[in-house]
């Protein structure tokens, strides 16, 4: 029976569906959106470092460091989709109606910082992210704070009291 209905399906039009979960979990948090976002400035930083002492090992450390950079781009373009798609509902939107530029706005961002070695990009990345981030916590009916962070970076996140 599979035989035929195998080759059968495969006609059929099909719509693929993304979610953050299969289940509505509930479960929602900016805290890997900011872990990305400071990945992306320290892998920012460590470019503008490399030796070129050995051109092998410079091209190298590179790749590398350009890899960690792309993959932390990647999460954080889709953690940013998670929340603004899962997460955000109209009533936020409305009630925070700069949410739609601030999303708009890091994910231009996020793209300017992944094709170069700006750490101004990076660092406007993070910043957007944490304005985010504040809102979200609103939205929770938390009070959101910034603290210095323990990264490398030196730069804020931020978390609830």
């Amino acid at each position: 029976m599979k035989i035929f209905i195998n080759p059968l399906l495969k006609l059929l039009p099909q719509n693929l569906a993304y979610a953050h979960c299969d289940i509505p979990c509930g479960i929602y948090d900016p805290n890997n959106a900011q872990l990305a976002a400071h990945t992306i400035i320290r892998m920012t930083g460590l470019l503008g470092e490399v030796k070129r002492e050995s051109e092998t090992k410079a091209e190298h450390d590179i790749a590398r460091i350009t890899h960690v950079k792309e993959e932390h781009s990647n999460i954080l373009e889709k953690e940013l989709f998670t929340l603004r798609h899962d997460y955000f509902k109209d009533e936020q939107l409305k009630q925070y109606p700069n949410l739609v530029d601030l999303f708009q706005k890091a994910l231009k961002s996020i793209s300017k910082a992944r094709t170069g070695i700006d750490l101004e990009s990076a660092k406007e990345t993070l910043e957007t992210v944490l304005q985010i981030s504040e809102i979200f916590y609103k939205s929770k009916n938390v009070t959101p704070i910034r603290v210095k962070s323990v990264y490398p970076t030196e730069l804020e996140i931020v978390t609830y009291k």
